[in-house]
């Protein structure tokens, strides 16, 4: 089966085509490299002159897609060359095909052709002056040096760029690709966190408005239908606040706006009483020293949220909070009863045990939920321990 070469590249056809017609025009010319009168030109005549030239031309059009099958059979017709009157243009096409070999061809050509031709010119240099000792012996390694060593490490200096270049490039793409991706993270972290900052927001308000619309249209009662109206104007009125406030945020790009202070501990008081506004019996045990806003605004989260569960899900009864800080350990917890309620209830979607839970993870703390009995009865606990130690101690440094 024949071995079929790949097409020559455009570029490489007109290098052969250039140095077939100036070896040509030299030839007319009767210029050669060496007298017939040489004693090792053993095909005198200008005719044999053609026969390297045309091969070395051919060999040209492989420089590229086969720069190795180019090289030896380019190799093979410098030898012919030299054992006739010789010819320029196909010892300067020799050395492009040393130059092309080392570029293209494969990488351990690429680094064994110049120790090679290296080594040549080296013996080409000391072995005829220690055999001859005529100083003129010493230009047969220079020669050689020129047509096979020169071209070839010039090659190799080409290539090592070629190849640092590359690798340079890909180096970028692949920083713009880890970019990308830090971007896309930070992009999915951040919607992940107004998603949970607008579920605390709003539940809650539209928890309750759910609720005690539920209630006045299921009771025929005109004064608790007013007092449910009166909560429900109240939720939606906050609710409606704290939303255009996110979204007035969210479309400020210019920095003009003063961002508005994020809820602590110190708001507690005046989020159970709202709790107790919607229907709510709370209590409220909070003891706490210095604590760092992020997890003061965590702590405010999870407290909001537990309260809007109960609000939304909790059987009649007592919902307690309690909050202490000890040991540099900040705890969280609400309980609230446990079991079916006989009341209007608003649909849940679980997001709101999911924010919490990631509240806590991102704070390196723990969290769980759950129902467990008590000597009252069966109660629904939440509760997060955040570790705040060394965040305060790094913050004191």
């Amino acid at each position: 089966m024949a071995v079929r070469l790949p097409r020559p590249h455009r570029f490489d056809v007109h290098v052969a085509l250039g140095g077939l017609l100036g070896g040509l025009l030299l030839w007319g010319l009767g210029l050669a490299t060496r007298p017939h009168t040489e004693p090792y030109v053993l095909l005198p005549g200008r005719w044999p002159v053609l026969l390297p030239l045309a091969v070395m031309a051919g060999c040209e059009l492989l420089r590229r897609t086969a720069p190795r099958i180019a090289l030896l059979t380019g190799t093979a017709a410098i030898v012919v060359d030299v054992l006739t009157q010789g010819n320029l243009v196909t010892v300067l096409m020799y050395t492009d095909l040393m130059y092309a070999a080392v570029l293209y061809g494969p990488p351990a050509s690429a680094h064994r052709i110049p120790r090679i031709t290296g080594l040549l010119s080296v013996a080409g240099t000391v072995v005829p002056f220690a055999l001859w000792r005529e100083p003129e012996a010493l230009l047969i390694g220079v020669v050689t040096g020129l047509v096979a060593f020169a071209p070839a490490a010039t090659g190799l200096i080409v290539r090592n760029h070629r190849d640092a270049a590359v690798a340079a490039r890909l180096r970028a793409e692949q920083t713009a690709l880890l970019a990308e991706m830090d971007r896309t993270q930070a992009v999915t972290a951040e919607r992940a966190r107004m998603a949970r900052e607008l579920h605390d927001m709003v539940a809650n308000h539209l928890s309750a408005i759910a609720i005690h619309s539920t209630a006045a249209l299921s009771l025929d009662d005109p004064k608790t239908s007013q007092e449910a109206l009166v909560v429900i104007r109240e939720n939606s009125v906050q609710g409606l606040s704290e939303m255009r406030r996110l979204i007035g945020i969210l479309r400020d790009s210019s920095g003009d706006t003063e961002p508005a202070a994020a809820p602590t501990l110190d708001g507690l008081g005046a989020l159970v009483e709202g709790a107790r506004t919607n229907g709510l019996d709370v209590t409220l045990d909070v003891a706490h020293g210095t604590v760092p806003a992020p997890f003061e605004l965590a702590a405010y989260r999870i407290v909001q949220e537990s309260l809007t569960n109960a609000l939304k899900h909790a059987a009649p009864g007592r919902v307690a909070v309690s909050l202490a800080q000890r040991d540099g350990l900040l705890t969280v917890a609400v309980t609230s009863p446990y079991g079916d309620r006989d009341g209007p209830s608003a649909p849940g979607s679980g997001a709101g045990l999911v924010g919490m839970r990631e509240r806590t993870a991102l704070l390196d703390g723990t969290f769980e939920a759950g129902p467990e009995d008590s000597p009252d009865g069966k109660i629904w606990v939440v509760r997060a321990a955040l570790p705040v130690t060394d965040i305060v101690e790094g913050d004191t440094a």
